[in-house]
């Protein structure tokens, strides 16, 4: 698959995907050693764009499974198909068909898979895909729960059927915002990288990747901005690198080739989501600027 961490982080690099050695290491790591993946971090630090790439540069069909709270089997794992199981009742009462007793309504062509069984039967149908759990911690922890034996032996039980093993293990990227604290028993069973905010130089080779064309100090104003309002903790959503790559996009469209207060104040809200952000934003934006 990957000779080193090192080349793992150059085929990144060249889909746009920064990554440093640590990052690259534990990657590497849980694809040789066929560990899920736990990363963990702030919002829009790339977590999820990972689980991208990895996807395109193995080849992989993608799964994506959005968690929220609510999240139960019936979305994640499987639910019957009831219009093609009483189809099937009402057309062997007709004797048009026999479908061996009504225990077959309750086998596997009647099931609605969902993305937890299509991963796990992936394998088996000729396809490799790589499972992304996103955002778990949105999810209740009674979900957490359920996903300790996929985790473990990759693999699922359905009362009706009985257990289904993958023949061979998906990949498999699991996130989180930390939003709540994720059990140790998932954590156990990962392998686990906090994704944290990039350093300027880290940054300027994102922006440089994703927004060409933008000028290279303009993008050195933009990474040592961004440094300096990560840095204070009374924001409500301090921005990430999403938030960055948005408005050196929209100073690019704009024509701006540095940053002054009048240029800051105009693109604020592709730096800041939240109203109380803003405010705060607005009442010292000279202090912030300082630095660029």
């Amino acid at each position: 698959m990957f000779e080193s961490p090192q080349e793992l982080e150059n085929i990144l690099g060249k889909e746009n995907y920064i990554a440093g050695p640590d990052l690259s290491m534990v990657v590497y790591l849980a694809l040789k050693m066929e560990k899920p993946l736990f990363l963990e971090g702030e919002t829009g630090v790339g977590k999820t764009e990972l689980a991208n790439v990895l996807a395109r540069i193995l080849s992989r069909k993608l799964i994506r499974l959005q968690c929220y709270e609510g999240l139960d089997t019936n979305a994640a794992l499987y639910e019957w198909n009831y219009a093609k199981q009483l189809l099937g009742i009402k057309l062997q009462e007709s004797g048009r068909c026999d479908i061996g007793g009504l225990d077959d309504v309750f086998s596997e062509p009647f099931l609605i898979k969902r993305p937890l069984l299509q991963a796990i039967q992936s394998e088996s149908s000729g396809q490799s895909v790589l499972l992304l759990i996103d955002e778990l911690d949105q999810a209740d922890q009674e979900f957490e729960a359920f996903l300790l034996e996929l985790l473990s032996e990759f693999q699922v039980s359905i009362p009706e059927i009985g257990t289904i093993k993958a023949d061979r293990k998906p990949i498999v990227v699991i996130t989180s915002n930390r939003t709540r604290d994720v059990h140790d028993a998932t954590k156990r069973r990962c392998l686990y990288h906090w994704i944290k905010y990039p350093t300027p130089d880290l940054e300027e080779k994102i922006i440089r990747a994703k927004v060409p064309g933008i000028e290279p100090g303009l993008t050195w104003q933009i990474c040592k901005f961004m440094e300096r309002v990560r840095r204070e903790e009374s924001f409500v959503k301090r921005p990430g690198i999403a938030e960055s790559l948005d408005w050196a996009e929209a100073l690019l469209i704009l024509h701006r080739d540095q940053l002054d207060e009048k240029t800051v104040m105009e693109t604020q809200g592709c730096i800041f989501k939240f109203r109380q952000d803003q405010q705060k934003f607005q009442e010292d934006c000279s202090a912030f600027l300082e630095v660029v």
